[in-house]
């Protein structure tokens, strides 16, 4: 506070010129000079300009009330600004006090975060191989299934357009045998109309007739019937009575006269079927002379047979189809199955095969049997390649590795990997039992194997009590 008078004092104390400077300029200059002022203490308050003038002693006298208020005013604006440096320390303590209270406070929230994360960082580091590993497999099996569902589209979008061809062609074909049998029927039926007529034209000749030829043409027939049969039993006797002179004559043997035998009996029924074959159209001329509707029923009886033949190639037709279609299905099974075959046995390769280096063409005509004749030659080697080694070792152990997998997949969330000690070096101490005693440690799918088996005897053990 003294040094702060002595300082205003002296700043009294200077020429005319130095004192027209305005105050808040004098108070500037005293914030800014802070701490040097007390560094300057007492000596500068008696650090007086050596050889005054009476004329500044007189510009002294003269300003000393002036000086007087001044100083008052000094003083009071020190003590506004004491009070306001007290208020800002003070403030600034409790700042200070506050801040460091938050940022302890933020250390032990940032170290228990920090615990926090190490400790879940350790969990997903514990379970982040088995996810992954499920992950992966996930994918995998989505692809799997993408393609195998983009094969599925692929074939049902061909079977789609193979039975819209098929069908098209169905009903073309269907359309035109319908017109081609419509055509055919009125052809069967104009014919039968103009018969009719023609029937009714010839039964009103032939019935004034009748009566008038029917004395004459019995009796021809009749002499007819018995010139006939004369005249073959001549000309059998006459071929008996020379076969005979020529087998007495030329001593032919008995296969000869078996076969002239066999001959003539095949000539005589041939002979007997004419006969029965002319009365039966002797028989259908006279029925077509008395009655022209024999006829129409006669084209009816056919176009009803021609129906049936009809609906039964019809039937035969659908059967053919529909064997067509089991044929196709099937060949289409087999053609999936071998490329599946094809597609696992795709790391086999066969060298001195008919296939080797040649890419089959799934367009061809032979596809089929070339991809069955290829997958045949593979797995003859890989059946070759398996007759040196033990089929029951590798089943064992492929069991195995199908019971570990399940025992992976079948572990909960909660399950941790113990991380296992690393191998040390041998200090001076180790001795053979030791040795001996590491080599009967048991292996990590021999631990799981058991674990999983005691697990599921406690889990029969509980269900046994519960029930």
């Amino acid at each position: 506070m003294t040094s702060l008078l002595c300082r205003a004092v002296s700043a009294n104390a200077l020429p005319p010129q130095d004192q027209a400077s305005t105050p808040s300029s004098k108070v500037k200059g005293r914030e800014a000079s802070g701490k040097p002022s007390h560094l300057r203490g007492k000596g500068a308050a008696q650090a007086w300009p050596p050889g005054r003038s009476k004329g500044g002693s007189f510009h002294r006298g003269a300003g000393k009330p002036s000086a007087h208020s001044q100083v008052a005013e000094l003083h009071k604006k020190i003590q506004l600004l004491e009070g306001d440096r007290k208020a800002f320390f003070e403030s600034s303590q409790w700042n200070i006090k506050k801040n460091q209270e938050t940022i302890s406070q933020l250390r032990e929230e940032t170290k228990a975060l920090e615990l926090k994360l190490l400790d879940l960082l350790k969990d997903e580091s514990l379970n982040l191989e088995n996810r992954l590993d499920s992950m992966e497999a996930e994918v995998v099996r989505t692809k799997h299934e993408l393609e195998a569902l983009h094969v599925v589209n692929q074939e049902a979008l061909n079977a789609r357009d193979i039975a819209k061809n098929q069908l098209q062609y169905l009903e073309e074909t269907l359309v035109r045998e319908r017109k081609k049998r419509e055509r055919y029927i009125s052809e069967c039926k104009k014919r039968a109309e103009e018969k009719k007529l023609e029937n009714e034209r010839m039964e009103r000749k032939t019935h004034r007739e009748h009566l008038l030829l029917q004395s004459d043409d019995t009796i021809q027939d009749s002499l007819h019937a018995k010139e006939e049969e004369l005249r073959q039993r001549w000309s059998m006797y006459q071929m008996e009575v020379i076969f005979g002179k020529v087998k007495d004559a030329t001593g032919t043997a008995e296969t000869h006269f078996a076969q002239l035998e066999t001959l003539k009996n095949e000539n005589e029924q041939t002979l007997v079927r004419l006969k029965q074959e002319k009365q039966q159209l002797q028989r259908e001329l006279e029925d077509l002379k008395y009655s022209g509707e024999a006829t129409l029923v006669s084209q009816q009886k056919l176009q009803a047979e021609a129906q049936e033949r009809l609906k039964k190639e019809e039937r035969r037709h659908a059967e053919a189809q529909d064997q067509l279609e089991r044929a196709l299905r099937a060949m289409q099974v087999a053609k999936d199955s071998l490329e599946h075959l094809a597609s696992k046995l795709i790391h086999i390769t066969v060298e001195d095969g008919r296939f080797a280096g040649k890419e089959l063409d799934p367009q061809a005509d032979n596809y089929l049997p070339n991809l069955l004749g290829l997958v045949e030659e593979k797995l003859l080697k890989l059946q070759a390649q398996l007759g040196s080694h033990d089929v029951q070792e590798m089943l064992r152990h492929i069991a195995n590795r199908e019971f570990l997998a399940s025992l992976e997949g079948r572990l909960p969330e909660y399950n941790t990997r113990i991380a296992l000690p690393l191998a040390t070096s041998k200090d001076k101490f180790f001795d053979e039992e030791s040795e001996e005693e590491d080599n009967e440690v048991v292996t990590r799918a021999s631990l799981k194997i058991r674990s999983q088996k005691l697990i599921e005897s406690h889990k029969k053990h509980r269900r046994s009590r519960r029930s």
